[in-house]
């Protein structure tokens, strides 16, 4: 980068797919501990690399309700697929995490500091960019920052990586979030594979993100390539499998609060918290105290919960929300409707997993448009009576 100059005006890069090896050194060069996708489990997953080499190569997904699959691809793509089981909040907020541990020989308590770490977040697709934008401002934006969070979110560098190949089950269009990359973060990559080869636009917009693609070895992109990225992208803007209406939605939530819908979505509804559990921004927690079996140490634990757990809402006499109706309702009114009171933005943002791994396939979109539409042929409370003739 020019001494003196803004990365988000630097030219953007080409770089072709046989040096993203190069990538990798110029992280692990620098410190970081690269975590990615790579193939596992018959998934599409995340997990610390040391190599390009364990990239999803040639891998795609294809996803319905209920319904994720991996598949081989007649190209050797490395980032060619939609959201997997596991978001960016694996890493950031993990799923369980020791709080303290005590020890009655010595009376003494420890608190567990959270260790260090300088993540290279390398894939983030943009709708994952936002969500991490979503758990910043709720656990390291408020008055009462998350130590654990905020020690793995700092020091962090993110590589995003455009969306080309929309799943069935993607909306980000929808929700504004994607899947061209806006914002938050320091370098942005898009995938190209045809006749001219196997290559990457790179464009940094931190002088951190430029000066790890300085490292790698590229060409400065001409206007065809640029052009050609960016007409994948919004070519993947008209190729979304989902849709939600997002007008008036945080108002029609609130009015439907009686609606008969909740019933028919509770028949269907497992309460296994599924949604919950992939959801790249569903933060909730509770606390487990441990010991031993002599009773001498103990430690206090904290994990990921979920608002359809019975013992969620659990006060001294027993549980506010007893049935599935009423905790189905609490998670979608409050992803799509009160948490932009609380937060200024909608909880989702697109991605789509809570559909493809829900086992009954349940629709966020579908059991949304439902109510829009139950909410939309109720009689306007300003119509006059019709008399009977």
């Amino acid at each position: 980068m020019r001494p003196g100059s803004d990365a988000r005006h630097e030219p953007p890069t080409v770089i072709d797919a046989i040096v993203l090896q190069d990538l990798f050194d110029a992280l692990h060069a620098r410190g970081y501990t690269v975590v990615g996708p790579t193939v596992r489990d018959g998934a599409i997953v995340l997990d610390e690399l040391t190599s390009a080499a364990e990239l999803p190569h040639g891998w795609g997904v294809d996803t319905e309700a209920g319904r994720y699959r991996l598949r081989r691809r007649d190209d050797n793509a490395a980032f060619a697929h939609s959201a997997g089981p596991q978001s960016w909040k694996k890493v950031l907020h993990p799923a369980r995490a020791r709080m303290w541990s005590a020890d009655r020989s010595t009376g003494t308590v420890v608190t567990e500091p959270e260790e260090p770490h300088r993540y290279a977040l390398l894939g983030v697709r943009p709708c994952d960019l936002a969500a991490i934008g979503v758990l910043d401002r709720v656990l390291a934006g408020g008055r009462h920052v998350d130590p654990i969070y905020a020690g793995r979110r700092d020091g962090n560098l993110i590589v995003a990586v455009e969306c080309t190949e929309p799943g069935a089950t993607c909306f980000c269009t929808s929700m504004g979030t994607g899947p061209h990359a806006e914002s938050g973060f320091d370098l942005a990559l898009t995938e190209l594979v045809d006749d001219a080869g196997h290559r990457f636009l790179a464009r940094a917009a931190t002088p951190l993100g430029a000066e790890v693609l300085a490292a790698v070895p590229g060409h400065v992109a001409d206007a065809a390539t640029v052009r050609q990225a960016g007409d994948a992208v919004a070519a993947a803007a008209t190729r979304m499998g989902r849709e939600l209406r997002t007008e008036g939605l945080p108002e029609m939530l609130a009015a439907s609060r009686q609606s008969p819908h909740w019933d028919d979505v509770a028949s269907r509804c497992l309460t296994c918290g599924n949604c919950t559990m992939v959801c790249p921004t569903c933060f909730c927690t509770t606390t487990e105290d441990v010991t031993d079996l002599t009773g001498e140490h103990a430690e206090r634990w904290r994990r990921w919960d979920s608002c359809y757990d019975l013992d969620f809402t659990y006060l001294h006499g027993g549980s506010v929300r007893t049935s599935g109706q009423s905790r189905y309702r609490q998670w979608i009114s409050h992803k799509l409707g009160t948490w932009h009171e609380q937060f200024g933005s909608s909880g989702c943002v697109g991605c789509g997993r809570c559909i493809a791994w829900c086992p009954t396939g349940i629709d966020i979109t579908q059991e949304a448009a439902a109510l829009f539409s139950l909410q939309e042929a109720l009689p306007s409370p300003d119509a006059p009576e019709r008399e009977d003739s």
